[in-house]
C-alpha cells in the first residue's frame, strides 16, 4: 500500500559525492520519521541517519561531517547527500518510512528495495 522507490547509487572513487533519494508513495495518512540504513557484505545493517518530520535529524558517527539527510514533506521525499565518500561506505542502501495508511492502524514502518553504492580508492 505504500511504496518507496530509491535512486542516485553508483560508483564513484573515494573523495567523490552522491546523493541518494526516496520517494514514498501510495495511501499515506501521515508521515513519521524516515531515514537511511546501510548494509555491507558481511556486516549487519546499520543506522546511517535519520529525520524526523520536523527536522530533528540523527547520524552515525561515521558519517557525521559527511552525509546530510533532508527531507521535502509535500513530496513524501527523503535525501542523503554524501560528501567525500569513502571505500567503507560501500554497501546496499535502504531508505525506510514510518507512515500511518489510516488513521487507527500502528505506524508501521515500509522499506525500499535498496540502491548499491559503490566507492573505489
Amino acid at each position: 500500500q505504500v511504496q518507496l522507490m530509491e535512486s542516485g547509487g553508483g560508483l564513484v572513487q573515494a573523495g567523490g559525492s552522491l546523493r541518494l533519494s526516496c520517494a514514498a508513495s501510495g495511501s499515506i495518512f501521515a508521515s513519521g520519521t524516515m531515514g537511511w540504513y546501510r548494509q555491507a557484505p558481511g556486516k549487519q545493517r546499520e543506522l546511517v541517519a535519520t529525520i524526523s518530520t520536523d527536522g530533528n535529524t540523527d547520524y552515525a558517527d561515521s558519517v557525521k561531517g559527511r552525509f546530510t539527510i533532508s527531507r521535502d514533506n509535500v513530496k513524501n521525499t527523503v535525501y542523503l547527500q554524501m560528501n567525500n565518500l569513502q571505500p567503507e561506505d560501500t554497501a546496499d542502501y535502504y531508505c525506510y518510512a514510518r507512515t500511518k495508511t489510516t488513521r487507527f492502524v500502528p505506524w508501521r514502518d515500509y522499506w525500499g528495495q535498496g540502491t548499491q553504492v559503490t566507492v573505489s580508492s
